[in-house]
Protein backbone atom coordinates (compact mmCIF):
# COMPACT_ATOMS: atom_id res chain seq x y z
CA UNK A 1 0.00 0.00 0.00
CA UNK A 2 2.76 2.30 0.70
CA UNK A 3 4.53 2.02 -2.80
CA UNK A 4 1.12 2.35 -4.43
CA UNK A 5 0.60 5.61 -2.41
CA UNK A 6 4.11 6.81 -3.44
CA UNK A 7 3.30 6.15 -6.84
CA UNK A 8 0.52 8.06 -6.92
CA UNK A 9 2.04 10.81 -5.24
CA UNK A 10 4.95 10.54 -7.85
CA UNK A 11 2.33 10.88 -10.37
CA UNK A 12 0.36 13.99 -9.04
CA UNK A 13 3.67 15.41 -8.97
CA UNK A 14 4.77 14.49 -12.54
CA UNK A 15 1.38 15.96 -13.61
CA UNK A 16 1.94 19.42 -11.98
CA UNK A 17 5.09 19.68 -13.49
CA UNK A 18 3.85 18.98 -17.03
CA UNK A 19 1.07 20.94 -16.75
CA UNK A 20 3.48 23.89 -15.52
CA UNK A 21 5.66 23.35 -18.48
CA UNK A 22 2.66 23.11 -21.16
CA UNK A 23 1.55 26.43 -19.55
CA UNK A 24 5.11 27.79 -20.06
CA UNK A 25 4.99 26.52 -23.60
CA UNK A 26 1.50 27.91 -24.73
CA UNK A 27 2.53 31.69 -23.70
CA UNK A 28 2.75 33.32 -26.96
CA UNK A 29 6.14 35.03 -28.10
CA UNK A 30 5.85 38.66 -29.66
CA UNK A 31 8.48 40.16 -31.71
CA UNK A 32 8.85 43.34 -33.79
CA UNK A 33 11.39 42.54 -36.85
CA UNK A 34 14.25 43.48 -34.54
CA UNK A 35 13.24 41.51 -31.47
CA UNK A 36 13.03 38.54 -33.90
CA UNK A 37 16.61 39.37 -35.11
CA UNK A 38 18.04 39.19 -31.95
CA UNK A 39 15.91 36.54 -30.58
CA UNK A 40 17.93 34.19 -33.44
CA UNK A 41 21.16 35.69 -32.33
CA UNK A 42 20.78 33.87 -29.72
CA UNK A 43 19.05 30.46 -30.68
CA UNK A 44 19.46 30.01 -34.45
CA UNK A 45 20.78 26.59 -33.98
CA UNK A 46 23.86 27.75 -37.13
CA UNK A 47 24.83 30.56 -35.29
CA UNK A 48 24.87 28.07 -32.50
CA UNK A 49 27.11 25.52 -34.63
CA UNK A 50 29.11 28.41 -35.68
CA UNK A 51 29.83 29.69 -31.99
CA UNK A 52 31.07 25.98 -31.28
CA UNK A 53 33.30 26.06 -34.26
CA UNK A 54 35.19 29.68 -32.63
CA UNK A 55 35.43 27.28 -29.41
CA UNK A 56 37.05 24.37 -31.31
CA UNK A 57 39.58 27.22 -33.05
CA UNK A 58 39.89 28.04 -29.32
CA UNK A 59 40.83 24.81 -28.56
CA UNK A 60 43.47 24.52 -31.51
CA UNK A 61 45.54 27.73 -30.54
CA UNK A 62 45.91 25.73 -26.94
CA UNK A 63 46.68 22.51 -28.81
CA UNK A 64 49.78 24.20 -30.76
CA UNK A 65 50.73 26.22 -28.06
CA UNK A 66 50.96 23.24 -25.86
CA UNK A 67 53.43 22.08 -27.79
CA UNK A 68 56.31 24.41 -27.20
CA UNK A 69 55.13 23.94 -23.51
CA UNK A 70 57.27 21.01 -21.30
CA UNK A 71 55.78 17.85 -22.15
CA UNK A 72 56.42 15.34 -19.28
CA UNK A 73 56.03 11.56 -19.95
CA UNK A 74 55.82 8.62 -18.69
CA UNK A 75 56.80 4.79 -19.56
CA UNK A 76 56.72 1.14 -17.78
CA UNK A 77 58.51 -1.48 -19.53
CA UNK A 78 58.68 -5.20 -18.94
CA UNK A 79 61.46 -7.87 -20.14
CA UNK A 80 61.76 -11.27 -20.31
CA UNK A 81 64.89 -12.95 -21.40
CA UNK A 82 64.91 -16.31 -22.21
CA UNK A 83 68.44 -16.66 -21.89
CA UNK A 84 70.31 -14.12 -19.59
CA UNK A 85 74.21 -13.66 -20.29
CA UNK A 86 76.92 -14.49 -17.63
CA UNK A 87 79.63 -13.06 -16.83
CA UNK A 88 82.90 -14.59 -15.46
CA UNK A 89 84.12 -13.02 -12.28
CA UNK A 90 86.97 -14.26 -9.89
CA UNK A 91 88.93 -17.19 -9.75
CA UNK A 92 92.73 -16.96 -10.59
CA UNK A 93 96.06 -18.81 -8.43
CA UNK A 94 95.47 -19.36 -4.66
CA UNK A 95 97.71 -16.52 -3.05
CA UNK A 96 98.31 -19.15 0.11
CA UNK A 97 99.49 -22.13 -2.56
CA UNK A 98 101.80 -19.40 -4.25
CA UNK A 99 103.85 -17.58 -1.30
CA UNK A 100 104.23 -22.17 -0.19
CA UNK A 101 106.31 -22.35 -3.10
CA UNK A 102 109.80 -21.37 -3.52
CA UNK A 103 110.54 -18.34 -5.20
CA UNK A 104 111.92 -20.10 -8.62
CA UNK A 105 108.92 -22.50 -9.22
CA UNK A 106 107.38 -22.35 -12.48
CA UNK A 107 104.17 -21.57 -13.11
CA UNK A 108 103.64 -24.95 -15.10
CA UNK A 109 103.95 -26.74 -11.59
CA UNK A 110 101.74 -29.24 -11.32
CA UNK A 111 100.82 -28.57 -7.53
CA UNK A 112 100.65 -24.75 -8.20
CA UNK A 113 98.52 -25.55 -11.26
CA UNK A 114 96.47 -27.61 -9.01
CA UNK A 115 96.07 -24.65 -6.68
CA UNK A 116 94.12 -22.50 -9.43
CA UNK A 117 90.00 -21.65 -8.43
CA UNK A 118 87.92 -21.53 -11.69
CA UNK A 119 85.99 -17.98 -11.95
CA UNK A 120 82.47 -17.69 -10.77
CA UNK A 121 79.69 -17.03 -13.41
CA UNK A 122 77.72 -13.40 -12.58
CA UNK A 123 74.76 -13.03 -14.76
CA UNK A 124 74.16 -9.62 -16.57
CA UNK A 125 70.50 -8.50 -15.71
CA UNK A 126 67.63 -10.69 -14.80
CA UNK A 127 65.23 -12.77 -16.90
CA UNK A 128 62.28 -10.82 -15.95
CA UNK A 129 63.12 -7.02 -15.50
CA UNK A 130 60.58 -3.79 -15.12
CA UNK A 131 61.90 -0.26 -16.31
CA UNK A 132 60.25 3.02 -15.33
CA UNK A 133 61.08 5.90 -17.44
CA UNK A 134 60.36 9.24 -16.63
CA UNK A 135 61.30 12.15 -19.37
CA UNK A 136 60.57 15.95 -19.72
CA UNK A 137 61.47 17.57 -23.06
CA UNK A 138 61.14 20.86 -24.04
CA UNK A 139 61.25 22.98 -27.46
CA UNK A 140 63.65 25.30 -27.33
CA UNK A 141 63.37 26.68 -30.60
CA UNK A 142 61.50 25.88 -34.12
CA UNK A 143 60.60 28.03 -37.23
CA UNK A 144 57.83 25.66 -37.51
CA UNK A 145 56.31 25.95 -33.89
CA UNK A 146 56.00 29.62 -34.09
CA UNK A 147 54.31 29.99 -37.03
CA UNK A 148 52.41 27.56 -36.56
CA UNK A 149 51.44 29.28 -33.11
CA UNK A 150 50.64 32.55 -35.35
CA UNK A 151 48.68 30.34 -37.92
CA UNK A 152 46.32 29.06 -35.27
CA UNK A 153 45.55 32.24 -34.36
CA UNK A 154 44.57 33.52 -37.64
CA UNK A 155 42.72 30.47 -37.78
CA UNK A 156 40.49 31.26 -34.82
CA UNK A 157 40.11 34.75 -36.34
CA UNK A 158 38.82 33.09 -39.61
CA UNK A 159 36.29 31.51 -37.36
CA UNK A 160 35.29 34.76 -35.33
CA UNK A 161 35.22 36.78 -39.23
CA UNK A 162 32.22 33.42 -40.07
CA UNK A 163 30.61 34.09 -36.88
CA UNK A 164 30.12 37.25 -38.10
CA UNK A 165 29.13 36.90 -41.64
CA UNK A 166 26.44 33.99 -40.15
CA UNK A 167 24.87 36.51 -37.62
CA UNK A 168 24.25 38.96 -40.36
CA UNK A 169 22.71 36.21 -43.06
CA UNK A 170 20.90 35.06 -40.21
CA UNK A 171 19.46 38.59 -39.93
CA UNK A 172 18.89 39.11 -43.11
CA UNK A 173 17.28 35.89 -43.46
CA UNK A 174 15.12 36.86 -40.49
CA UNK A 175 14.07 39.87 -42.09
CA UNK A 176 12.68 38.30 -45.34
CA UNK A 177 10.83 35.66 -43.64
CA UNK A 178 9.21 38.19 -41.19
CA UNK A 179 8.09 40.36 -44.38
CA UNK A 180 6.91 37.19 -46.19
CA UNK A 181 4.81 36.54 -43.34
CA UNK A 182 3.35 39.83 -43.08
CA UNK A 183 3.05 40.57 -46.56
CA UNK A 184 0.91 37.37 -46.94
CA UNK A 185 -1.34 38.40 -43.93
CA UNK A 186 -2.41 41.52 -45.16
CA UNK A 187 -2.92 39.95 -48.54
CA UNK A 188 -5.29 37.35 -46.86
CA UNK A 189 -7.06 40.74 -45.37
CA UNK A 190 -7.80 42.58 -48.65
CA UNK A 191 -9.11 39.31 -49.80
CA UNK A 192 -11.00 38.53 -46.85
CA UNK A 193 -12.70 41.98 -47.15
CA UNK A 194 -13.16 41.38 -50.80
CA UNK A 195 -14.72 37.83 -50.36
CA UNK A 196 -17.10 39.17 -48.07
CA UNK A 197 -18.22 41.89 -50.19
CA UNK A 198 -18.58 39.53 -52.88
CA UNK A 199 -20.57 36.66 -50.98
CA UNK A 200 -22.68 39.84 -49.74
CA UNK A 201 -23.75 40.31 -53.67
CA UNK A 202 -24.37 36.58 -54.03
CA UNK A 203 -26.40 36.53 -51.40
CA UNK A 204 -28.21 39.46 -52.65
CA UNK A 205 -28.51 38.21 -56.24
CA UNK A 206 -29.79 34.83 -55.04
CA UNK A 207 -32.98 36.75 -53.09
CA UNK A 208 -33.32 38.44 -56.31
CA UNK A 209 -33.33 35.16 -58.58
CA UNK A 210 -35.46 33.91 -56.52
CA UNK A 211 -37.94 36.63 -57.01
CA UNK A 212 -37.81 36.73 -60.48
CA UNK A 213 -35.42 40.31 -60.74
CA UNK A 214 -32.20 38.60 -62.47
CA UNK A 215 -30.81 35.77 -64.38
CA UNK A 216 -29.22 32.24 -63.71
CA UNK A 217 -26.15 33.49 -65.35
CA UNK A 218 -25.38 36.64 -62.58
CA UNK A 219 -26.10 33.93 -59.68
CA UNK A 220 -23.33 31.54 -61.66
CA UNK A 221 -20.67 34.42 -62.26
CA UNK A 222 -21.03 35.36 -58.77
CA UNK A 223 -20.32 32.30 -57.69
CA UNK A 224 -17.51 31.68 -59.69
CA UNK A 225 -16.02 35.01 -58.73
CA UNK A 226 -16.40 33.57 -54.65
CA UNK A 227 -15.20 30.42 -55.84
CA UNK A 228 -11.48 31.98 -57.40
CA UNK A 229 -11.16 34.38 -54.33
CA UNK A 230 -11.95 31.08 -52.05
CA UNK A 231 -8.98 29.60 -54.16
CA UNK A 232 -6.61 32.47 -53.71
CA UNK A 233 -6.99 32.88 -49.78
CA UNK A 234 -6.71 28.69 -49.17
CA UNK A 235 -3.35 28.92 -51.36
CA UNK A 236 -2.22 32.11 -49.25
CA UNK A 237 -3.02 31.08 -45.97
CA UNK A 238 -0.88 27.79 -46.87
CA UNK A 239 1.62 29.68 -47.99
CA UNK A 240 1.65 31.68 -44.69
CA UNK A 241 1.43 28.32 -42.57
CA UNK A 242 4.58 27.63 -44.36
CA UNK A 243 6.50 30.63 -44.10
CA UNK A 244 5.67 31.26 -40.39
CA UNK A 245 7.50 27.60 -39.88
CA UNK A 246 10.39 28.60 -41.99
CA UNK A 247 10.84 32.09 -39.62
CA UNK A 248 9.99 29.42 -36.95
CA UNK A 249 13.21 27.44 -38.05
CA UNK A 250 15.15 30.58 -38.21
CA UNK A 251 14.32 31.83 -35.11
CA UNK A 252 15.16 27.91 -33.50
CA UNK A 253 11.57 28.20 -31.74
CA UNK A 254 9.84 24.92 -32.10
CA UNK A 255 7.06 24.75 -34.83
CA UNK A 256 4.27 24.18 -32.13
CA UNK A 257 5.35 27.36 -30.30
CA UNK A 258 2.83 30.11 -31.39
CA UNK A 259 4.56 33.65 -32.64
CA UNK A 260 2.72 36.63 -32.87
CA UNK A 261 4.58 39.74 -35.18
CA UNK A 262 3.78 43.22 -33.55
CA UNK A 263 5.29 45.29 -36.37
CA UNK A 264 2.67 46.23 -39.31
CA UNK A 265 3.75 46.14 -42.46
CA UNK A 266 2.79 49.60 -43.08
CA UNK A 267 4.56 50.75 -40.54
CA UNK A 268 7.69 49.08 -41.99
CA UNK A 269 6.92 50.22 -45.60
CA UNK A 270 6.79 54.20 -44.42
CA UNK A 271 10.16 53.10 -41.76
CA UNK A 272 11.90 52.03 -44.88
CA UNK A 273 10.87 52.42 -47.66
CA UNK A 274 13.25 55.59 -48.72
CA UNK A 275 16.44 54.60 -47.26
CA UNK A 276 18.44 54.38 -49.91
CA UNK A 277 16.76 56.00 -52.57
CA UNK A 278 19.50 58.24 -52.04
CA UNK A 279 23.16 57.32 -53.51
CA UNK A 280 25.42 55.63 -50.70
CA UNK A 281 29.24 55.20 -50.81
CA UNK A 282 30.28 51.72 -50.12
CA UNK A 283 34.11 50.23 -49.21
CA UNK A 284 34.36 46.87 -50.07
CA UNK A 285 36.87 46.75 -47.06
CA UNK A 286 33.73 46.77 -44.39
CA UNK A 287 32.31 43.97 -45.75
CA UNK A 288 33.25 40.50 -44.01
CA UNK A 289 33.32 38.85 -46.98
CA UNK A 290 36.27 41.11 -47.75
CA UNK A 291 37.86 40.94 -43.83
CA UNK A 292 37.70 36.99 -44.36
CA UNK A 293 39.53 36.93 -47.74
CA UNK A 294 42.00 39.39 -46.25
CA UNK A 295 42.12 37.26 -42.80
CA UNK A 296 42.80 34.18 -45.55
CA UNK A 297 45.39 35.65 -46.92
CA UNK A 298 47.64 36.49 -44.03
CA UNK A 299 47.09 32.24 -43.60
CA UNK A 300 48.59 31.68 -47.04
CA UNK A 301 51.28 34.16 -46.07
CA UNK A 302 52.03 32.36 -42.56
CA UNK A 303 52.18 29.11 -44.69
CA UNK A 304 54.90 30.53 -47.12
CA UNK A 305 56.83 31.83 -43.97
CA UNK A 306 55.82 28.12 -42.61
CA UNK A 307 57.69 26.87 -45.87
CA UNK A 308 60.38 28.97 -45.13
CA UNK A 309 61.38 28.05 -41.62
CA UNK A 310 62.03 24.27 -42.50
CA UNK A 311 65.15 25.56 -43.51
CA UNK A 312 66.05 26.62 -39.78
CA UNK A 313 66.85 24.02 -37.23
CA UNK A 314 64.76 22.48 -34.24
CA UNK A 315 66.40 22.37 -30.63
CA UNK A 316 65.16 20.93 -27.51
CA UNK A 317 66.12 19.61 -24.84
CA UNK A 318 65.30 16.96 -22.45
CA UNK A 319 65.76 14.96 -18.66
CA UNK A 320 65.23 11.91 -18.18
CA UNK A 321 65.34 9.12 -15.04
CA UNK A 322 65.35 6.05 -15.64
CA UNK A 323 64.77 3.17 -12.67
CA UNK A 324 64.60 -0.40 -12.60
CA UNK A 325 62.33 -2.64 -10.26
CA UNK A 326 64.80 -4.90 -9.49
CA UNK A 327 68.60 -3.74 -10.22
CA UNK A 328 70.82 -5.94 -11.36
CA UNK A 329 74.46 -6.69 -9.56
CA UNK A 330 76.10 -4.80 -12.16
CA UNK A 331 74.30 -1.97 -14.47
CA UNK A 332 75.73 0.52 -16.58
CA UNK A 333 72.74 2.35 -17.24
CA UNK A 334 72.80 5.28 -15.76
CA UNK A 335 70.02 6.62 -13.94
CA UNK A 336 69.60 10.46 -14.58
CA UNK A 337 70.46 11.79 -18.16
CA UNK A 338 70.17 15.93 -19.39
CA UNK A 339 70.66 16.19 -23.00
CA UNK A 340 70.23 18.89 -25.86
CA UNK A 341 69.27 17.30 -28.96
CA UNK A 342 69.57 19.65 -32.50
CA UNK A 343 68.21 18.69 -35.50
CA UNK A 344 69.65 20.31 -38.90
CA UNK A 345 68.37 19.31 -42.47
CA UNK A 346 71.13 19.93 -44.71
CA UNK A 347 69.92 17.90 -48.08
CA UNK A 348 66.45 17.49 -48.88
CA UNK A 349 66.40 16.85 -53.07
CA UNK A 350 64.82 19.81 -53.53
CA UNK A 351 62.02 19.22 -51.23
CA UNK A 352 61.55 22.54 -49.02
CA UNK A 353 62.38 24.38 -52.24
CA UNK A 354 58.99 22.78 -53.72
CA UNK A 355 57.48 23.42 -50.77
CA UNK A 356 58.37 26.96 -50.66
CA UNK A 357 57.09 27.70 -54.19
CA UNK A 358 53.39 26.12 -53.92
CA UNK A 359 53.49 28.21 -50.93
CA UNK A 360 53.75 31.70 -52.96
CA UNK A 361 52.20 30.29 -55.73
CA UNK A 362 48.96 30.11 -53.35
CA UNK A 363 49.31 33.22 -51.65
CA UNK A 364 49.37 34.93 -55.27
CA UNK A 365 45.74 32.84 -55.96
CA UNK A 366 44.46 34.27 -52.83
CA UNK A 367 45.46 37.60 -53.45
CA UNK A 368 44.00 37.32 -57.00
CA UNK A 369 40.99 35.62 -55.02
CA UNK A 370 40.48 38.52 -52.62
CA UNK A 371 40.81 41.17 -55.47
CA UNK A 372 37.64 39.28 -57.20
CA UNK A 373 35.80 39.12 -54.20
CA UNK A 374 36.34 43.16 -53.69
CA UNK A 375 35.30 43.87 -57.11
CA UNK A 376 31.95 41.02 -57.02
CA UNK A 377 30.87 43.07 -53.54
CA UNK A 378 30.97 46.98 -55.54
CA UNK A 379 29.28 44.95 -58.65
CA UNK A 380 26.80 43.46 -56.15
CA UNK A 381 26.66 46.64 -54.21
CA UNK A 382 25.46 48.53 -57.21
CA UNK A 383 23.44 45.92 -58.76
CA UNK A 384 21.63 46.11 -55.43
CA UNK A 385 21.32 49.62 -55.47
CA UNK A 386 19.76 49.13 -58.86
CA UNK A 387 17.20 46.82 -58.06
CA UNK A 388 16.39 48.85 -55.06
CA UNK A 389 15.52 51.53 -56.88
CA UNK A 390 13.72 49.74 -59.05
CA UNK A 391 11.99 48.26 -56.62
CA UNK A 392 10.52 51.35 -54.86
CA UNK A 393 9.51 52.40 -58.05
CA UNK A 394 7.42 49.42 -59.34
CA UNK A 395 6.04 49.55 -55.58
CA UNK A 396 4.76 53.36 -56.52
CA UNK A 397 3.01 52.61 -59.42
CA UNK A 398 1.43 49.49 -58.05
CA UNK A 399 0.78 50.83 -54.90
CA UNK A 400 -1.66 53.45 -56.85
CA UNK A 401 -2.47 50.80 -59.81
CA UNK A 402 -4.41 48.93 -56.82
CA UNK A 403 -5.98 51.66 -55.02
CA UNK A 404 -7.30 52.40 -58.56
CA UNK A 405 -8.42 48.82 -59.11
CA UNK A 406 -10.08 48.51 -55.77
CA UNK A 407 -12.53 51.46 -56.32
CA UNK A 408 -13.17 50.69 -60.16
CA UNK A 409 -14.02 46.52 -58.59
CA UNK A 410 -15.86 48.74 -55.24
CA UNK A 411 -18.03 50.79 -57.96
CA UNK A 412 -18.80 47.86 -60.34
CA UNK A 413 -20.06 45.50 -57.21
CA UNK A 414 -22.30 48.50 -56.39
CA UNK A 415 -23.72 48.96 -60.09
CA UNK A 416 -24.18 45.03 -60.46
CA UNK A 417 -26.05 45.58 -57.55
CA UNK A 418 -28.07 48.12 -59.15
CA UNK A 419 -28.24 46.33 -62.24
CA UNK A 420 -26.07 48.99 -64.06
CA UNK A 421 -23.21 46.23 -64.69
CA UNK A 422 -23.24 43.64 -66.50
CA UNK A 423 -21.33 39.94 -64.52
CA UNK A 424 -19.08 40.25 -67.52
CA UNK A 425 -17.59 43.66 -66.70
CA UNK A 426 -17.92 42.50 -62.93
CA UNK A 427 -15.38 39.31 -63.28
CA UNK A 428 -13.45 41.48 -65.67
CA UNK A 429 -12.59 44.31 -62.93
CA UNK A 430 -12.07 40.82 -59.98
CA UNK A 431 -9.67 39.80 -62.23
CA UNK A 432 -8.01 43.27 -62.71
CA UNK A 433 -7.99 43.64 -59.08
CA UNK A 434 -6.85 40.58 -57.98
CA UNK A 435 -3.98 41.01 -60.53
CA UNK A 436 -3.17 44.60 -59.16
CA UNK A 437 -3.29 43.56 -55.64
CA UNK A 438 -0.89 40.49 -56.38
CA UNK A 439 1.23 42.99 -58.13
CA UNK A 440 1.34 44.99 -55.06
CA UNK A 441 2.60 42.70 -52.52
CA UNK A 442 4.68 41.53 -54.76
CA UNK A 443 6.11 44.69 -55.53
CA UNK A 444 6.32 45.40 -52.06
CA UNK A 445 8.51 41.97 -50.87
CA UNK A 446 10.68 42.59 -53.48
CA UNK A 447 11.53 46.32 -52.15
CA UNK A 448 12.21 45.15 -48.10
CA UNK A 449 13.95 42.62 -50.01
CA UNK A 450 16.84 44.58 -52.09
CA UNK A 451 16.47 46.89 -48.69
CA UNK A 452 17.35 43.96 -46.48
CA UNK A 453 20.19 42.92 -49.30
CA UNK A 454 21.40 46.36 -49.12
CA UNK A 455 21.66 46.35 -45.15
CA UNK A 456 23.78 43.14 -45.06
CA UNK A 457 26.33 44.52 -48.00
CA UNK A 458 26.59 47.31 -46.11
CA UNK A 459 27.10 45.77 -42.71
CA UNK A 460 24.13 47.67 -41.00
CA UNK A 461 23.32 44.55 -39.17
CA UNK A 462 26.42 43.86 -37.65
CA UNK A 463 26.39 45.49 -34.52
CA UNK A 464 22.71 45.78 -34.39
CA UNK A 465 21.12 45.02 -31.11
Amino acid sequence: MNLIRKGLITLVILGFINEGFAQESSEPLRFSVLDAQNYALQNNRTLQSSKIDIEIAKKMVWETTAIGLPQLTFAANYTHQFTVANFPMGGGLDPNALDAMPANTPLTNTNLLNSFAPPQMVPMGDANSTTFDLTLSQLIFSGEYIVGLQAARVFKEISEKSFVKTEIKTKESVANSYYIVLVLGENLKVLKDSYKAIDQTHNEMVKMYEQGFNEQTDVDQLKISKSNIQTVITSLEAQKEVSMKLLKLQLGVDFNQTVILTDSLSGIINQNALTYLVSKDFNPEGSVDYQIMSTQEKLMALSLKRAKSKFLPTVSAFYRHQQLLNEPLINFQPKDMLGVSINFPIFTSGQRLSQVSQAKLNLEKTRLSKDDVGQGLVLEFEQAHSDYQTAFSNFTVNNESMELSKRVYDRTIIKYREGVSSSFELAQNQNQFLTAESNYFNSVLSLLGAKAKLDRILNKYEGLK
